[in-house]
């Protein structure tokens, strides 16, 4: 029994977690790394543990305070994830003494250089490649201490109080100013196409009223025509000239009588005497001869 005794004393049984290695050293001096499992040390050689190191991911907020191009004082909160490598496990353990100290240097460095440059919207919009920035900026010096930035993420920007409700503010007419926009040029684009329709069924409207009237005088003008020819032929001894005449005559009385039928007439008539329809005549005869002239 005191043999077993001894021989604890002289062996040292070391366990270690899964996703964490073990430090240990001889002396003072490094010597190796212990892999999760049951080791035994040789402690009376002067082997001993000198601490732990966790492979597991890790992750540590910082939030920095920074002033924006446009002189706006903003508070950038970055989640930066973090793991320490296992074939650098001793470079981890040993060459920082604290690591989320150094990472918050890093990020507070990359975010102070970076935002100043750009406006407070910019800043929003930009927020990714602020990101990606502190990301390489920290896997560069990190990778030298054994650790590996897994992924950095800008995860909120808040302006000063006062700012932020301007901000909104501000936010919320832009997108009301492009509504309107958008509903004034839908507006604008159904009035054009109203107009366009309207005029396109005018011009239709005032062609086909125009084909409607041509064909009307040429009617009138067949009519007149045939009824000359058979009067002149009934009748001996009648001329084309008295024939007309003697049809305007009777259209003219047709028209007086068409006038005097309707008791709310306005309409005023001038000249009025029978014998100004050989004028009338006259004009209407000349005008279908020149008619007949330029077909």
């Amino acid at each position: 029994m005191p043999c077993l005794q001894s021989m604890g004393n002289l062996l040292c049984c070391v366990k270690v977690d899964q996703s964490t290695v073990a430090i240990t050293e001889q002396f003072g001096k490094y010597q190796n790394v212990l892999q999760p499992g049951c080791h035994c040390l040789p402690s009376f050689l002067g082997f001993k543990v000198a601490g732990h190191l966790s492979l597991r991911v890790q992750q540590l907020d910082v939030r920095c305070e920074t002033k924006t191009k446009d002189n706006v004082f903003v508070n950038v909160v970055a989640s930066i994830q973090y793991r320490a490598l296992a074939d650098k496990a001793n470079d981890a353990f040993y060459r920082l003494t604290n690591t989320k100290g150094q990472i918050q240097a890093y990020v507070f460095d990359v975010i102070r250089a970076s935002v100043p440059k750009l406006n407070i919207d910019d800043v929003f919009e930009q927020k990714n490649e602020i990101a990606r920035a502190v990301e390489d900026e920290l896997e560069k010096a990190m990778s030298a201490y054994g650790y590996e930035i897994v992924q950095t993420l800008i995860v909120d920007i808040e302006p000063d109080e006062k700012r932020l409700k301007i901000l909104k503010k501000n936010f919320n007419e832009i997108n009301a100013a492009a509504r309107m926009r958008l509903a004034a040029n839908e507006k604008a684009e159904a009035e054009k196409i109203l107009q366009i329709k309207r005029a396109e069924g005018e011009a239709e409207s005032k062609y086909l009223s125009g084909l409607g009237i041509a064909r009307q005088r040429q009617a009138i003008v067949d009519g007149l025509r045939d009824s000359v020819l058979g009067f002149s032929v009934n009748v001996p001894g009648t001329s084309a000239k008295d024939v007309m005449d003697m049809v305007l005559l009777t259209q003219y009385f047709d028209t007086m009588k068409e006038i005097g039928a309707s008791s709310k007439s306005s309409a005023i008539f001038l000249p009025h005497g029978p014998g100004a329809v050989r004028d009338v005549a006259s004009q209407i005869r000349d005008g279908l001869l020149q008619a007949s002239t330029e077909r």
